[in-house]
């Protein structure tokens, strides 16, 4: 059967023949990449195919056995470990630790069970130094540099490990198709390969993907539905900190996240991040509130920061680096109407401390006092923790998991606390700062 080069656009799927920089479809600048599609007339001459036997669906007494990597915050958003037939994907920024944490959790399964690392990118030396720097011996691992699918597929075959590591996806070619390393064509089917190799021979399989530069994961969408678990490894390359988030899992909740410090020795679990975050924090600070955020069930304080400016130019500048921008932009304009405080003329910035990236709602209220704060040149109310959603009316609303929140900022001696349950609208709480 022939086959045909087109372009397809990865945002929607639009298909053209030849490259465009805009789709005419979903109108995404530079979504077009390469693939194969088959042409030409198909066979009328049936197939012989025989019918697989059908198993009964019941309990076994080895669904819940899972590999332990060692690794608590890892084990944390994989549900309690890695699944034995599973396919897992790991993706990331260039430099943000990928690599670093699949070495230490090849490292720490390679004491009871065989693991095999793949690596398209680097040589076995190269390997074998990074092993060296994180303080691992690596005597019961081990790893080969390979980039063609058919020669990793036998060489897995013929070492049955009980994990297989392959870094990265994108670097993996078949012969089968023509086009390059990269593709959409090769990575769908070199990821159908591996699962249906994972599959059959029982063996844990975590892949390491690219992202692009809108940190969305490289390659086809199919690419997420093919794998059983998608895990995104976020955080600032220049802060110390990381988070695993799974943005989807067959095997546990979706909503769990693993907090990580980057160190010499490499990602160390982070198993008090409210402590962390808040260390050196300076005290009666202007512009700074302390806010308490929710990841999945787990709770943990996080310093909002705020600062505003005069601006020498008619259009002020809102800056935003750990929140959402547009979300900024709203709770400006509620603080201006509701508030009556005049920043039209005033630059804001916003950083969230620790390069921790707050997505919920509840810090909508810590982020108005924090401005409101650095606008008055007042501090907060001491040993206070800030919670609520900020409606456009003015009023603030309830949050979820309020009571361990709560207890989260009375552990760690925050006394007071500002919330919707204390206060009705944002003029009642910016009364409190002094």
């Amino acid at each position: 059967m022939k086959t045909k080069q087109i372009y397809k656009c990865k945002e929607c799927g639009f298909e053209s023949g030849k490259w465009l920089g805009k789709c005419p479809n979903c109108e995404a600048w530079s979504s077009f990449a390469e693939d194969e599609i088959r042409t030409g007339s198909i066979s009328n001459t049936p197939r012989k195919v025989s019918a697989k036997q059908v198993s009964p669906l019941k309990f076994s007494s080895n669904s819940n056995t899972r590999l332990n990597s060692n690794i608590e915050e890892f084990n944390r958003v994989m549900g309690g470990g890695i699944v034995p037939d599973s396919l897992t994907l790991l993706s990331g920024e260039p430099g943000i630790g990928k690599s670093t944490l699949t070495l230490q959790i090849a490292n720490n399964l390679a004491k009871d069970h065989k693991t095999l690392l793949i690596s398209g990118e680097e040589s076995i030396d190269q390997i074998a130094q990074r092993n060296e720097r994180l303080g691992n011996k690596g005597d019961h691992l081990s790893a080969i540099n390979e980039s063609n699918l058919e020669t990793i597929l036998e060489t897995i075959k013929n070492e049955r490990p009980t994990c297989a590591i392959i870094d990265s996806i994108q670097v993996i070619s078949s012969l089968d198709i023509p086009s390059q390393a990269g593709s959409i064509s090769q990575v769908r089917y070199c990821t159908e390969k591996i699962m249906e190799l994972a599959k059959t021979y029982c063996i844990a399989t975590i892949l390491i993907g690219h992202v692009t530069k809108d940190g969305n994961l490289a390659g086809p969408r199919v690419l997420e539905h093919l794998v059983d678990t998608v895990l995104h490894l976020e955080g600032d390359r220049f802060q110390q900190f990381r988070m695993l988030r799974a943005q989807k899992n067959r095997f546990g909740a979706c909503n769990e996240v693993g907090i990580f410090e980057m160190k010499n020795e490499g990602l160390i679990a982070v198993t008090n991040p409210s402590a962390q975050f808040l260390n050196g924090r300076k005290e009666n600070a202007i512009g700074s509130a302390i806010t308490v955020a929710m990841e999945g069930t787990r709770p943990f304080l996080v310093e909002v920061q705020a600062l505003t400016s005069t601006s020498p130019f008619g259009y002020p500048k809102r800056t935003a680096n750990g929140f959402d921008l547009n979300r900024l932009q709203i709770l400006i304009a509620v603080l201006e109407k509701h508030g009556h405080i005049r920043l039209q003329d005033q630059d804001v910035f916003v950083n969230i401390v620790g390069g921790i990236r707050l997505q919920e709602p509840a810090a909508d209220l810590a982020v108005l006092m924090a401005i409101s704060s650095s606008f008055r040149k007042k501090p907060l109310p001491q040993l206070s923790a800030i919670f609520g959603e900020v409606g456009l009316t003015g009023e603030l609303r309830k949050v979820t998991h309020e009571e361990k929140r709560q207890k989260e900022a009375q552990k760690l001696g925050f006394k007071n606390t500002i919330n919707s349950e204390k206060l009705k609208e944002i003029g009642a709480a910016l009364k409190l700062i002094s």
